[in-house]
Protein backbone atom coordinates (compact mmCIF):
# COMPACT_ATOMS: atom_id res chain seq x y z
CA UNK A 1 0.00 0.00 0.00
CA UNK A 2 1.24 3.32 -1.13
CA UNK A 3 1.21 6.79 1.21
CA UNK A 4 -1.79 8.82 1.78
CA UNK A 5 -1.85 11.36 -1.18
CA UNK A 6 -4.03 14.57 -0.85
CA UNK A 7 -4.77 16.35 -3.64
CA UNK A 8 -4.87 20.39 -2.13
CA UNK A 9 -6.96 22.46 -3.92
CA UNK A 10 -7.41 26.54 -2.66
CA UNK A 11 -9.60 29.16 -3.95
CA UNK A 12 -7.15 31.34 -6.26
CA UNK A 13 -6.83 34.58 -4.18
CA UNK A 14 -3.70 35.13 -1.69
CA UNK A 15 -5.45 34.87 1.80
CA UNK A 16 -6.34 31.16 0.96
CA UNK A 17 -3.09 29.82 -1.18
CA UNK A 18 -1.12 30.92 1.89
CA UNK A 19 -3.05 28.96 4.78
CA UNK A 20 -3.59 26.11 2.36
CA UNK A 21 -0.10 25.98 1.88
CA UNK A 22 0.69 26.03 5.82
CA UNK A 23 -1.39 23.05 6.11
CA UNK A 24 0.07 21.19 3.47
CA UNK A 25 3.60 21.71 4.98
CA UNK A 26 1.93 20.34 8.19
CA UNK A 27 0.95 17.21 6.63
CA UNK A 28 4.00 16.44 4.53
CA UNK A 29 5.94 16.80 7.55
CA UNK A 30 3.52 14.60 8.69
CA UNK A 31 4.83 12.02 5.99
CA UNK A 32 1.42 12.43 3.81
CA UNK A 33 2.09 13.23 0.16
CA UNK A 34 0.58 16.22 -1.32
CA UNK A 35 -0.38 17.38 -4.93
CA UNK A 36 -1.03 21.23 -4.29
CA UNK A 37 -3.36 22.60 -7.22
CA UNK A 38 -3.37 26.31 -7.82
CA UNK A 39 -4.34 27.98 -11.17
CA UNK A 40 -1.86 28.53 -14.06
CA UNK A 41 -1.33 32.17 -13.52
CA UNK A 42 -1.04 31.51 -9.36
CA UNK A 43 1.24 28.79 -9.86
CA UNK A 44 3.85 31.34 -12.09
CA UNK A 45 3.45 33.72 -9.50
CA UNK A 46 4.60 31.03 -6.47
CA UNK A 47 7.39 29.84 -8.49
CA UNK A 48 8.75 33.29 -9.44
CA UNK A 49 8.33 34.39 -5.54
CA UNK A 50 9.92 31.55 -4.80
CA UNK A 51 11.70 29.85 -7.24
CA UNK A 52 11.40 25.56 -7.60
CA UNK A 53 12.72 24.88 -3.96
CA UNK A 54 9.49 23.27 -2.62
CA UNK A 55 10.26 21.07 0.58
CA UNK A 56 13.07 19.37 1.86
CA UNK A 57 11.11 15.84 1.97
CA UNK A 58 10.13 15.46 -1.42
CA UNK A 59 6.31 15.29 -0.79
CA UNK A 60 4.78 18.32 -1.82
CA UNK A 61 4.39 18.85 -5.71
CA UNK A 62 2.90 21.65 -7.35
CA UNK A 63 0.49 20.97 -9.83
CA UNK A 64 -1.39 23.73 -11.99
CA UNK A 65 -5.18 24.10 -14.01
CA UNK A 66 -6.42 26.57 -16.27
CA UNK A 67 -8.53 29.44 -14.66
CA UNK A 68 -10.65 30.04 -17.95
CA UNK A 69 -9.64 33.70 -18.27
CA UNK A 70 -7.57 35.02 -21.18
CA UNK A 71 -4.02 36.94 -20.41
CA UNK A 72 -4.27 39.91 -19.17
CA UNK A 73 -7.80 39.98 -17.89
CA UNK A 74 -8.11 40.97 -14.27
CA UNK A 75 -8.29 38.64 -11.56
CA UNK A 76 -8.71 40.77 -9.05
CA UNK A 77 -12.30 40.79 -10.68
CA UNK A 78 -13.66 37.90 -8.24
CA UNK A 79 -16.84 37.53 -9.65
CA UNK A 80 -15.39 37.33 -13.18
CA UNK A 81 -12.64 34.87 -11.83
CA UNK A 82 -15.34 32.60 -10.00
CA UNK A 83 -17.72 32.87 -12.55
CA UNK A 84 -15.00 31.23 -15.16
CA UNK A 85 -13.73 29.19 -12.35
CA UNK A 86 -17.19 27.10 -12.11
CA UNK A 87 -17.42 26.64 -15.67
CA UNK A 88 -13.74 25.17 -16.17
CA UNK A 89 -12.72 23.56 -13.11
CA UNK A 90 -15.00 20.61 -12.63
CA UNK A 91 -13.27 19.18 -16.47
CA UNK A 92 -9.79 20.34 -15.67
CA UNK A 93 -10.06 18.66 -12.36
CA UNK A 94 -11.43 15.46 -13.66
CA UNK A 95 -8.59 15.41 -15.70
CA UNK A 96 -6.26 15.91 -13.49
CA UNK A 97 -6.87 13.69 -11.15
CA UNK A 98 -7.34 10.79 -14.08
CA UNK A 99 -3.56 11.77 -14.60
CA UNK A 100 -1.91 11.77 -11.79
CA UNK A 101 -3.78 8.34 -11.07
CA UNK A 102 -2.27 7.13 -13.88
CA UNK A 103 1.79 8.23 -13.51
CA UNK A 104 1.94 7.87 -9.63
CA UNK A 105 2.21 4.59 -7.66
CA UNK A 106 0.56 6.83 -4.81
CA UNK A 107 -2.88 6.69 -5.88
CA UNK A 108 -5.16 10.34 -4.81
CA UNK A 109 -6.69 8.91 -1.28
CA UNK A 110 -8.45 12.64 -0.28
CA UNK A 111 -9.20 15.87 -2.21
CA UNK A 112 -9.21 18.81 0.50
CA UNK A 113 -10.25 22.11 -1.07
CA UNK A 114 -11.69 25.58 0.08
CA UNK A 115 -15.31 25.28 0.59
CA UNK A 116 -15.22 27.96 -2.09
CA UNK A 117 -13.67 25.77 -4.17
CA UNK A 118 -16.77 23.07 -3.72
CA UNK A 119 -16.77 22.37 -7.15
CA UNK A 120 -13.56 20.53 -6.93
CA UNK A 121 -15.22 18.39 -4.03
CA UNK A 122 -17.84 17.69 -6.05
CA UNK A 123 -15.96 16.19 -8.72
CA UNK A 124 -13.81 14.47 -6.03
CA UNK A 125 -17.16 13.10 -4.65
CA UNK A 126 -18.67 12.12 -8.25
CA UNK A 127 -14.83 10.02 -8.45
CA UNK A 128 -15.63 8.18 -4.78
CA UNK A 129 -12.85 9.48 -3.79
CA UNK A 130 -13.05 10.80 0.24
CA UNK A 131 -13.25 14.88 0.65
CA UNK A 132 -12.18 17.45 3.01
CA UNK A 133 -13.50 20.84 3.11
CA UNK A 134 -10.76 23.98 4.04
CA UNK A 135 -12.44 27.22 5.22
CA UNK A 136 -9.80 30.24 5.96
CA UNK A 137 -11.40 32.57 7.02
CA UNK A 138 -13.24 33.14 10.60
CA UNK A 139 -15.74 30.13 11.11
CA UNK A 140 -18.17 33.10 12.39
CA UNK A 141 -18.26 33.92 8.08
CA UNK A 142 -19.12 29.81 7.80
CA UNK A 143 -21.90 30.61 10.48
CA UNK A 144 -23.17 33.74 8.64
CA UNK A 145 -23.90 31.65 4.72
CA UNK A 146 -25.16 28.88 6.39
CA UNK A 147 -27.63 30.99 7.75
CA UNK A 148 -28.79 33.29 4.68
CA UNK A 149 -31.89 30.91 4.41
CA UNK A 150 -33.10 32.01 7.97
CA UNK A 151 -31.71 35.74 7.07
CA UNK A 152 -34.09 35.24 4.10
CA UNK A 153 -37.02 34.27 6.75
CA UNK A 154 -36.45 36.38 9.48
CA UNK A 155 -37.10 39.70 6.49
CA UNK A 156 -33.34 40.65 6.43
CA UNK A 157 -32.70 39.95 3.24
CA UNK A 158 -33.76 39.30 -0.35
CA UNK A 159 -33.68 36.12 -1.94
CA UNK A 160 -30.72 38.20 -3.97
CA UNK A 161 -29.12 38.70 -0.98
CA UNK A 162 -29.97 42.11 -0.99
CA UNK A 163 -30.37 43.61 2.51
CA UNK A 164 -34.24 45.01 3.45
CA UNK A 165 -33.34 46.55 7.13
CA UNK A 166 -30.33 48.54 6.00
CA UNK A 167 -29.41 50.08 9.57
CA UNK A 168 -30.41 46.63 11.55
CA UNK A 169 -27.26 45.10 12.94
CA UNK A 170 -27.35 40.95 12.03
CA UNK A 171 -25.61 39.40 15.15
CA UNK A 172 -26.08 35.33 15.57
CA UNK A 173 -25.27 35.04 19.26
CA UNK A 174 -25.00 37.13 22.28
CA UNK A 175 -20.66 36.77 22.24
CA UNK A 176 -20.15 37.25 18.75
CA UNK A 177 -19.13 40.44 16.39
CA UNK A 178 -22.72 42.64 14.92
CA UNK A 179 -22.66 42.99 11.09
CA UNK A 180 -23.86 46.01 9.38
CA UNK A 181 -26.22 44.51 6.57
CA UNK A 182 -24.18 46.42 3.72
CA UNK A 183 -20.74 44.48 5.17
CA UNK A 184 -22.19 41.30 3.97
CA UNK A 185 -19.35 39.07 2.00
CA UNK A 186 -21.37 39.13 -1.36
CA UNK A 187 -21.87 42.76 -0.92
CA UNK A 188 -18.19 43.44 -0.88
CA UNK A 189 -16.16 41.75 -3.55
CA UNK A 190 -15.77 43.75 -6.49
CA UNK A 191 -17.35 46.64 -8.22
CA UNK A 192 -19.22 45.02 -11.06
CA UNK A 193 -22.50 45.54 -11.06
CA UNK A 194 -23.46 41.68 -11.65
CA UNK A 195 -21.01 40.61 -8.62
CA UNK A 196 -22.93 40.86 -5.83
CA UNK A 197 -26.09 38.45 -7.18
CA UNK A 198 -23.78 35.66 -9.03
CA UNK A 199 -21.57 35.99 -5.50
CA UNK A 200 -24.88 35.38 -3.25
CA UNK A 201 -25.75 32.25 -5.58
CA UNK A 202 -22.25 30.90 -5.33
CA UNK A 203 -21.98 31.54 -1.56
CA UNK A 204 -25.62 29.29 -1.22
CA UNK A 205 -23.77 26.18 -2.64
CA UNK A 206 -21.24 26.04 0.63
CA UNK A 207 -23.85 24.71 2.55
CA UNK A 208 -24.06 21.63 0.65
CA UNK A 209 -20.41 21.38 0.86
CA UNK A 210 -20.47 21.30 4.66
CA UNK A 211 -23.18 18.59 4.72
CA UNK A 212 -21.13 16.27 2.29
CA UNK A 213 -17.99 16.40 3.13
CA UNK A 214 -16.28 13.79 5.44
CA UNK A 215 -14.43 17.10 7.39
CA UNK A 216 -14.71 20.91 7.64
CA UNK A 217 -11.27 22.34 8.98
CA UNK A 218 -10.80 25.91 9.96
CA UNK A 219 -7.84 28.07 10.66
CA UNK A 220 -8.86 29.07 13.87
CA UNK A 221 -8.89 28.18 17.66
CA UNK A 222 -11.77 27.51 19.70
CA UNK A 223 -10.48 30.11 22.03
CA UNK A 224 -10.68 32.76 19.51
CA UNK A 225 -14.22 31.75 18.26
CA UNK A 226 -16.20 29.23 20.60
CA UNK A 227 -19.27 30.60 19.75
CA UNK A 228 -18.74 30.33 15.99
CA UNK A 229 -17.40 26.87 16.14
CA UNK A 230 -21.16 26.41 18.57
CA UNK A 231 -22.95 27.76 15.55
CA UNK A 232 -21.18 25.24 13.21
CA UNK A 233 -21.03 22.31 15.17
CA UNK A 234 -19.40 19.84 11.89
CA UNK A 235 -16.30 22.47 11.73
CA UNK A 236 -13.18 21.68 14.07
CA UNK A 237 -10.50 24.33 14.69
CA UNK A 238 -6.69 22.86 13.76
CA UNK A 239 -5.23 26.93 13.88
CA UNK A 240 -4.51 29.42 13.69
CA UNK A 241 -1.30 28.03 11.41
CA UNK A 242 2.13 29.30 12.42
CA UNK A 243 4.87 30.65 9.77
CA UNK A 244 7.22 28.99 12.07
CA UNK A 245 5.93 25.24 11.22
CA UNK A 246 7.17 26.07 7.41
CA UNK A 247 9.16 23.92 5.47
CA UNK A 248 12.08 25.41 3.54
CA UNK A 249 10.57 28.95 2.16
CA UNK A 250 7.64 28.10 0.36
CA UNK A 251 4.89 30.40 1.98
CA UNK A 252 2.38 30.86 -1.26
CA UNK A 253 3.10 34.09 -1.64
CA UNK A 254 2.25 35.65 -5.30
CA UNK A 255 5.00 38.39 -4.87
CA UNK A 256 8.96 38.21 -3.62
CA UNK A 257 9.57 39.40 0.14
CA UNK A 258 12.37 42.15 0.87
CA UNK A 259 14.09 40.33 3.49
CA UNK A 260 15.92 43.37 4.31
CA UNK A 261 13.81 45.25 5.72
CA UNK A 262 14.07 43.31 9.06
CA UNK A 263 17.35 44.08 8.85
CA UNK A 264 16.79 47.86 9.09
CA UNK A 265 13.66 46.80 12.44
CA UNK A 266 17.04 45.13 14.10
CA UNK A 267 18.00 48.85 14.58
CA UNK A 268 15.13 50.33 16.30
CA UNK A 269 14.18 50.53 19.38
CA UNK A 270 11.91 48.05 21.34
CA UNK A 271 7.95 48.37 20.24
CA UNK A 272 8.52 51.70 18.27
CA UNK A 273 7.76 50.68 14.59
CA UNK A 274 4.47 50.98 13.06
CA UNK A 275 3.61 48.08 10.46
CA UNK A 276 1.60 48.90 7.59
CA UNK A 277 -0.21 46.51 5.47
CA UNK A 278 -3.21 45.91 3.46
CA UNK A 279 -2.87 42.61 1.04
CA UNK A 280 -3.23 41.49 -1.82
CA UNK A 281 -6.10 43.50 -2.71
CA UNK A 282 -6.53 46.95 -1.08
CA UNK A 283 -6.17 49.90 -3.63
CA UNK A 284 -6.74 53.45 -2.64
CA UNK A 285 -7.18 56.77 -4.49
CA UNK A 286 -4.38 59.09 -4.77
CA UNK A 287 -6.09 61.29 -2.20
CA UNK A 288 -6.55 58.51 0.44
CA UNK A 289 -2.76 56.99 -0.50
CA UNK A 290 -1.25 60.53 0.25
CA UNK A 291 -3.74 61.13 3.42
CA UNK A 292 -1.86 57.60 4.54
CA UNK A 293 1.61 58.81 3.90
CA UNK A 294 1.11 62.07 5.54
CA UNK A 295 -0.83 60.51 8.77
CA UNK A 296 2.39 57.97 8.68
CA UNK A 297 4.87 61.25 8.82
CA UNK A 298 3.59 63.25 11.84
CA UNK A 299 2.97 60.49 14.06
CA UNK A 300 7.35 60.46 13.87
CA UNK A 301 7.55 57.35 14.69
CA UNK A 302 9.40 54.61 12.64
CA UNK A 303 6.98 52.98 10.33
CA UNK A 304 7.61 49.71 7.89
CA UNK A 305 4.95 50.31 4.90
CA UNK A 306 4.34 47.47 2.30
CA UNK A 307 3.25 49.73 -0.92
CA UNK A 308 2.66 47.30 -3.48
CA UNK A 309 2.99 48.08 -7.20
CA UNK A 310 -0.74 47.71 -8.00
CA UNK A 311 -1.93 49.32 -4.37
CA UNK A 312 -3.34 52.79 -6.35
CA UNK A 313 -5.53 53.69 -8.74
CA UNK A 314 -3.36 54.87 -11.23
CA UNK A 315 0.16 53.76 -12.75
CA UNK A 316 2.08 55.82 -10.39
CA UNK A 317 2.20 56.19 -6.63
CA UNK A 318 1.78 59.55 -5.71
CA UNK A 319 3.68 60.36 -2.92
CA UNK A 320 3.06 63.88 -0.86
CA UNK A 321 5.40 66.44 -2.28
CA UNK A 322 8.57 65.99 -0.77
CA UNK A 323 7.81 63.14 1.15
CA UNK A 324 10.45 61.14 1.13
CA UNK A 325 13.23 63.63 1.66
CA UNK A 326 11.05 64.76 4.89
CA UNK A 327 10.66 61.31 6.43
CA UNK A 328 14.34 59.87 5.51
CA UNK A 329 15.25 57.42 7.27
CA UNK A 330 12.57 57.22 9.73
CA UNK A 331 10.79 54.88 7.43
CA UNK A 332 11.04 52.01 5.52
CA UNK A 333 8.79 50.92 2.27
CA UNK A 334 8.44 47.84 0.41
CA UNK A 335 6.87 46.02 -2.29
CA UNK A 336 5.59 42.94 -0.24
CA UNK A 337 7.19 41.86 3.80
CA UNK A 338 8.04 38.62 5.01
CA UNK A 339 5.31 39.46 7.10
CA UNK A 340 4.73 36.81 9.48
CA UNK A 341 9.10 37.65 11.10
CA UNK A 342 8.19 41.35 10.60
CA UNK A 343 4.86 40.52 12.99
CA UNK A 344 7.60 38.69 15.69
CA UNK A 345 9.88 41.00 15.82
CA UNK A 346 10.58 42.84 18.96
CA UNK A 347 10.43 46.32 17.62
CA UNK A 348 6.97 46.12 16.48
CA UNK A 349 4.63 48.46 18.05
CA UNK A 350 1.46 47.65 16.62
CA UNK A 351 -0.16 46.64 13.01
CA UNK A 352 -2.38 48.92 10.41
CA UNK A 353 -4.10 46.38 8.92
CA UNK A 354 -6.76 45.23 6.25
CA UNK A 355 -7.72 42.65 8.70
CA UNK A 356 -7.70 39.82 6.53
CA UNK A 357 -7.71 36.43 8.55
CA UNK A 358 -4.36 35.82 7.61
CA UNK A 359 -3.18 38.94 9.12
CA UNK A 360 -5.52 38.81 11.84
CA UNK A 361 -4.44 35.65 12.71
CA UNK A 362 -0.64 36.26 12.19
CA UNK A 363 -0.64 39.58 14.03
CA UNK A 364 -2.40 37.64 17.08
CA UNK A 365 -0.27 34.65 16.98
CA UNK A 366 2.85 37.37 17.54
CA UNK A 367 0.58 39.99 20.43
CA UNK A 368 0.54 42.62 18.11
CA UNK A 369 -2.49 45.50 18.70
CA UNK A 370 -4.36 46.72 15.31
CA UNK A 371 -5.58 49.48 13.84
CA UNK A 372 -8.33 48.38 11.63
CA UNK A 373 -8.64 49.43 8.34
CA UNK A 374 -10.89 46.66 6.52
CA UNK A 375 -11.13 46.91 2.80
CA UNK A 376 -14.10 44.53 1.13
CA UNK A 377 -15.46 41.05 1.92
CA UNK A 378 -14.82 38.92 5.27
CA UNK A 379 -12.80 41.91 6.57
CA UNK A 380 -15.22 43.93 8.07
CA UNK A 381 -16.18 41.28 10.43
CA UNK A 382 -12.71 40.30 11.29
CA UNK A 383 -12.42 44.11 12.05
CA UNK A 384 -15.17 43.59 14.76
CA UNK A 385 -13.71 40.73 16.05
CA UNK A 386 -10.09 43.04 16.92
CA UNK A 387 -12.23 45.61 17.88
CA UNK A 388 -15.75 44.54 19.68
CA UNK A 389 -14.63 41.25 20.55
CA UNK A 390 -10.89 40.56 21.45
CA UNK A 391 -10.56 44.10 22.59
CA UNK A 392 -7.31 44.13 20.73
CA UNK A 393 -7.27 47.27 18.61
CA UNK A 394 -9.09 50.37 16.97
CA UNK A 395 -11.34 51.41 14.19
CA UNK A 396 -9.90 53.93 12.04
CA UNK A 397 -13.04 56.54 11.35
CA UNK A 398 -13.34 58.03 7.63
CA UNK A 399 -14.80 61.93 7.12
CA UNK A 400 -18.11 62.40 5.21
CA UNK A 401 -16.18 61.90 1.99
CA UNK A 402 -15.20 58.16 3.30
CA UNK A 403 -11.32 59.73 3.42
CA UNK A 404 -9.73 58.33 6.71
CA UNK A 405 -7.56 61.58 7.49
CA UNK A 406 -4.02 62.24 8.33
CA UNK A 407 -4.77 63.48 12.10
CA UNK A 408 -7.09 60.44 12.34
CA UNK A 409 -4.48 58.20 11.86
CA UNK A 410 -1.95 60.32 14.40
CA UNK A 411 -4.69 60.35 17.21
CA UNK A 412 -5.39 56.36 17.11
CA UNK A 413 -1.75 55.26 17.02
CA UNK A 414 -0.79 57.54 19.80
CA UNK A 415 -4.26 56.19 21.48
CA UNK A 416 -3.51 52.71 20.82
CA UNK A 417 0.34 52.52 21.47
CA UNK A 418 -0.34 54.58 24.76
CA UNK A 419 -2.84 52.45 26.27
CA UNK A 420 -0.89 49.62 27.92
CA UNK A 421 -4.27 47.41 27.78
CA UNK A 422 -4.00 46.69 24.08
CA UNK A 423 -0.58 45.38 24.52
CA UNK A 424 -1.22 43.18 27.52
CA UNK A 425 -4.82 42.00 25.88
CA UNK A 426 -2.07 40.91 22.88
CA UNK A 427 0.10 38.91 24.75
CA UNK A 428 -3.25 37.26 26.60
CA UNK A 429 -4.54 36.18 23.08
CA UNK A 430 -1.21 35.11 21.76
CA UNK A 431 -0.36 32.74 24.64
CA UNK A 432 -3.79 31.19 24.62
CA UNK A 433 -3.83 30.11 20.54
CA UNK A 434 -0.05 29.21 21.02
CA UNK A 435 -1.50 27.01 23.70
CA UNK A 436 -4.08 25.49 21.30
CA UNK A 437 -2.01 25.07 18.68
CA UNK A 438 0.94 23.55 21.16
CA UNK A 439 1.34 19.95 22.10
CA UNK A 440 -2.13 18.54 23.73
CA UNK A 441 -3.67 22.02 22.59
CA UNK A 442 -7.56 21.96 21.30
CA UNK A 443 -6.04 22.54 17.59
CA UNK A 444 -3.52 20.57 17.93
CA UNK A 445 -5.58 17.17 19.03
CA UNK A 446 -8.19 18.03 16.07
CA UNK A 447 -5.16 18.11 13.38
CA UNK A 448 -3.79 15.04 15.24
CA UNK A 449 -7.16 13.20 14.52
CA UNK A 450 -7.04 14.28 11.23
CA UNK A 451 -3.39 13.09 10.60
CA UNK A 452 -4.51 9.64 11.62
CA UNK A 453 -7.73 9.54 9.55
CA UNK A 454 -5.94 10.37 6.62
CA UNK A 455 -2.71 7.32 7.22
CA UNK A 456 -5.71 4.75 7.85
Amino acid sequence: MGKPHVVVIPYPAQGHVIPLMELSQNLAKQGIKISFVNTVFNHKRVLDAFGEKVDENGLLHLLSVPDGLEDGEDRNQLGKLTESLCQVMPTQLNELIHKVNGSDDDKISCVLADISMGLALDVAAELGIPTVGFWPTAVLQLAVLLRVPKLIDDGLIDENGTPLMKHKMIQLSPMTPSIHPMNLVWLNIDDSPSTPKFMFDFQLRKYKVVETTDWVLCNSSLELELQGFNLVPKALPIGPFLATNRLGNLSGNFWPEDPTCLQWLDQQSPGSVIYVAFGSFTVFDQIQFQELALGLEITERPFLWVVREDITKGKHHNYPKGFNERVGNQCRIVSWAPQAAVLGHSSIACFISHCGWNSTMEGVSNGVPFLCWPYFADQFLNESYISDIWKLGLKLQKDEGGIIRKEEIKSKVEQLVGDENFKTRAIELKQMVTKSVGDGGSSDKVFKNFVQWLKL
